[in-house]
This record gives structure tokens, sequence and C-alpha cells, in this order.
């Protein structure tokens, strides 16, 4: 568990040390918590979680920070030239910044240009829009194709004859 103003600092000792040589960016990740009820040890709705490895001591670690709506993170793709492309991911998908990794005025990195919002916030609606396909042609919507499934729950009992053949 890192400070925002103290991350690069730490994921820095945590490479330059020849002791810890983590040298090894594995992955960053996001996270919203927005609608997390229970008690964390992270104050910001967002967290963004590094994992380095180590391969002199083949042992991995997890560097978690967070921060708040509108706030930004110090980009770590100077430590680490892996950090470029997830933060980006992080910052197209939930809306978190990190200053120095920002991308151009209007330029989204996986998404089109013209997407609205961001779809991996808790807030964002679950699918049932229409799908637009090669020449005008619209897809059918999410429920459309809704199946009941052996896993789903019916009537308090798990799977069904009908559906699951058990």
């Amino acid at each position: 568990m890192c400070q925002p103003h103290s991350l690069i600092k730490t994921l820095e000792i945590l490479k330059v040390d020849p002791e810890l040589d983590y040298s090894y960016f594995s992955e960053c990740v996001g996270v919203d918590y927005s609608t997390w009820t229970h008690e964390r040890d992270l104050e910001g709705r967002f967290e963004v979680v590094y994992n380095l490895m180590s391969l002199k001591h083949m042992s991995r670690i997890f560097v978690k920070t967070s921060v708040s709506e509108g706030e930004s993170l110090p980009t770590a793709k100077h430590l680490y030239l892996g950090a470029e492309y997830p933060e980006r991911e992080i910052q197209d998908l939930f809306g978190v910044q990190f200053a120095g990794n920002e991308e151009a005025a209007g330029m989204r990195f996986l998404l089109p240009d013209d997407w609205i919002g961001y779809p991996l916030r808790k807030e964002y609606p679950l699918g049932g829009e229409d799908v637009l396909f090669d020449q005008n042609d619209r897809g059918p919507a999410v429920e459309d194709k809704m199946r009941p499934h052996a896993g789903e729950s019916f009537d308090g009992k798990t799977g069904s004859d009908e559906i699951s053949g058990r």
C-alpha cells in the first residue's frame, strides 16, 4: 500500500535496490470501489495495483495506491517501459489520469474517439444496447439472446432437467 505522492519513489526503490531487484513489470490494473461498502485500507474511489516481479528472488510484490475522482497519479512509464499501455488502458476504461502519460485531447486508447464514458466504472450501464454492424445492419440486443443455463437459480434450485439435462 502506497500513498499517491510516494508511488514513484516506492517503485524506484523496489526496482533499483540490489537486495530487492523488482525489475520486471508484470502488469498494472485498475479497480473501482465506488459501490464497496466494507472497510478498506485506502480512501480513494479507484485503486491502481502494480504487479512487479524479482527474477533474482523469484518473488512478486503488489504495490497498490488509490486516487479519487478528478485526481491523477504520476506515471511509472519512465521506470518501467511496460507500464505505458496498461496505464493508458486504465485511463481509457476507468478515467484515472496518469500525469506524464496523457492521451491527446479527444483521443481514446482502446475505445473509439467518440465513445462517451468509462465502461469499467461501476455506474456504467450493462449491455442492452443494439450493436451496429457492417452495412448499417443492427444486431440483436443482449436480452434478445439471453437463455437460462444450468448455473442459474430457478425457484430456489440450481439447474433443471429441461436446461441442464440432469
